[in-house]
């Protein structure tokens, strides 16, 4: 996403702050098929996942005032609320059934295409954390994909994977503290072009 498309999604939050629902429409418009994406990967469910963006954007009409850009984008933003409300969905919803392992990557697309600059710099990310994950050692890499894509608690990883509690939340830190590490670079490339 290049830094006009920063600047234009942090004008809609701050007309979405002061009661603007053109604003909020925008909004939903740039983003809500990459959101959907995202929800229907981790639910499974198209339905569900369309609750979930609406959970989203009701949140962003009530919270505007919450977005800090000095912690990243609104499309950052966006994601962590999706992704935090799915994997709360999807642990609720949880009545005994084990989930079924999704790896890092079957992760699709983005269903939206209408802003090509946009797409083509989410690919790019894409394309770079899914090398950097692809660098991580197996055990590492695994932790993370049931934490974040299953939605796991540390507690139910040991439990699924026969691994004693304090290794698993060892190898959850390691691989954050290694994706972090490798993709600062490419973060500090992306302010520096803000």
């Amino acid at each position: 996403m290049n830094a006009d498309s920063r600047e234009a999604d942090r004008a809609l939050v701050a007309r979405i702050e002061s009661r603007d629902a053109e604003a909020l429409a925008l909004l939903y418009d740039r983003h809500a098929g990459r959101l959907m994406g995202l929800a229907h990967r981790i639910l499974g469910d198209t339905g569900e996942a369309e609750e979930i963006l609406q959970e989203v954007f009701l949140h962003v009409w009530k919270a505007a005032s919450t977005f800090d850009p000095s912690r990243g984008p609104v499309l950052a933003w966006l994601l962590v609320a999706t992704r935090s409300r799915s994997i709360d969905r999807l642990r609720s919803r949880r009545t005994g059934r084990s989930a079924v392992a999704r790896s890092l990557e079957e992760a699709p697309e983005p269903a939206s295409r209408e802003d090509v600059e946009a797409d083509a710099a989410g690919r790019e990310w894409e394309a770079q954390c899914r090398a950097v994950i692809a660098e991580l050692p197996e055990d590492q890499r695994r932790a993370l994909e049931l934490a974040y894509f299953d939605g796991l608690t540390h507690q139910e990883i040991a439990a699924r994977t026969a691994t004693p509690l304090g290794t698993v939340k060892t190898r959850v830190r390691l691989g954050l503290m290694k994706l972090r590490e490798r993709l600062l670079p490419y973060r500090k490339s992306e302010a520096h072009g803000a």
